[in-house]
């Protein structure tokens, strides 16, 4: 057991240890995931699939032309001679034909704009989610990274406390129990080093979801230049306003419902008329060859068809009313993550102050733990609490300063305001 677990941490450190200039970072695994992500291809096809039946929709309105070539024979019987007398005539016609009035063809081209203007939101919102996506896959992985650093440490730690409380008891200064008490938090320790290990390698196959590619060596937060600001505008209620304007989830439940009241008009146009032309040229090309052609007008009148018309009418309505109340839904939805991210935000920035205070204190109390273990007045009980105590201090400063960098991220992406150049940013924020 010991002899495999040695051999998985040390594939995982020898990646973790060569962190060097040629490590990934975080605009540049956003440019490979615009390049792999299949959630943006995907949207992307959609966009492509939506503008190419605006030309479907459009063709019904242009002029149609089809043309045709026919071979028929024809014979008598002479006389009651049994002798049988054919004649082959063949001939060709050409025929156009143009719609004149048809209201819902106009409204179906229309519908098909309008479903183009929506994919291509879907593909905004997708590109945007994807910067999101990519920033929550990356700080996952130097949060866990960090965790495994901590553990790591901290089990170093417990076992030059394990060492010393072996030689003491061996001299006569400490009990057995204290032996077992360091060695229970020893194997405390390799346990925890176990599953932050496991969390690391399955965050790092999060980012491999989104890209295609393998990483391992990801540019590190530079904890020294790192500082916490509330963004800018610094009221909920200014927020809640861009994303009115700017959410793209939004967006898309307005165009559905434009969409969905078109839908009844389209409807309703089963009750009209349509009127179109035909013209029409044929020349018979053996036999009579004759040269003829035809003008027509062809008026379509719906009378009664069982009531279909009506009930898409009907369905057309309901599916109006779904269309508003799923607006509502996610205008109540974008307002609440506005007000929790932008509280997210507030209280990251207080927790941080609040951490990089407690792990100074943690590091402080730790030494004065030591220091009253080595006269007798602390336990190894409180030595190992202690210890325990400094690395959860900086686990949770750790913690809190990713969490504000994605709050802020999501804060913007649900205001419709979250863009590349925030990568960027942040980008010149690591090392």
């Amino acid at each position: 057991m010991s002899s495999k677990l040695n051999k998985l941490m040390l594939s995982v450190s020898l990646g973790l240890l060569s962190m060097t200039a040629n490590a990934d970072g975080l605009h540049q695994i956003y440019q490979q995931a615009l390049q792999g992500d299949p959630q943006v291809k995907q949207a992307k096809a959609n966009r492509d699939s939506s503008f190419a039946a605006i030309t479907e929709s459009r063709a019904v309105l242009l002029p149609q032309i089809s043309g045709s070539i026919g071979l028929d024979s024809g014979g008598n019987d002479k006389s009651g001679s049994f002798e049988w007398n054919s004649q082959w005539t063949s001939g060709a016609n050409i025929t156009l034909r143009q719609q004149i009035y048809s209201h819902g063809s106009w409204l179906s081209l229309s519908l098909s704009e309008k479903s183009a203007s929506r994919s291509d939101a879907q593909l905004a919102a997708a590109q945007q989610g994807l910067i999101l996506r990519v920033a929550n896959a990356y700080f996952d992985v130097l949060k866990n990274t960090d965790s495994l650093s901590f553990v790591q440490a901290e089990k170093r730690a417990i076992e030059r406390q394990l060492e010393q409380t072996k030689q003491r008891f061996e001299v006569g200064l400490n009990a057995f129990t204290d032996v077992h008490e360091a060695q229970a938090q020893f194997d405390l320790s390799t346990a925890n080093e176990i599953m932050a290990l496991n969390s690391l390698e399955n965050s790092l196959e999060v980012l491999t979801e989104i890209t295609g590619l393998k990483h391992r060596d990801l540019d590190e937060l530079n904890t020294d230049s790192f500082s916490a600001a509330m963004p800018m505008p610094a009221s909920s209620s200014e927020w809640i306003k861009l994303a009115e304007e700017n959410n793209l989830t939004l967006l898309d439940s307005r165009l559905a419902q434009d969409i969905a009241k078109q839908r009844i008009d389209l409807a309703k146009s089963g009750h009209l008329p349509t009127l179109g032309a035909t013209v029409t040229a044929n020349k018979g090309l053996k036999g009579e060859n004759t040269l003829g052609s035809t003008i027509g007008l062809e008026l379509s009148v719906p009378i009664y068809k069982g009531g279909a018309t009506t009930s898409q009418v009907d369905q057309s309505r309901f599916g109006y009313v779904a269309s508003a109340q799923k607006l509502e839904q996610d205008h109540r939805s974008v307002v609440r993550n506005i007000r929790n991210n932008f509280n997210n935000v507030r209280a990251s920035i207080s927790s941080i102050k609040a951490y990089e205070q407690a792990a100074k204190s943690a590091d402080s109390a730790l030494k004065a733990t030591e220091a009253g273990f080595e006269v007798g007045t602390r336990t190894i009980v409180d030595v190992l609490n202690s210890t325990r105590q400094v690395y959860n201090s900086k686990r949770q400063l750790s913690d809190a300063r990713y969490s504000y960098i994605l709050s802020v991220l999501s804060l913007k992406q649900t205001a419709g305001t979250l863009k590349e150049q925030d990568l960027i940013l942040i980008s010149k924020g690591l090392k």
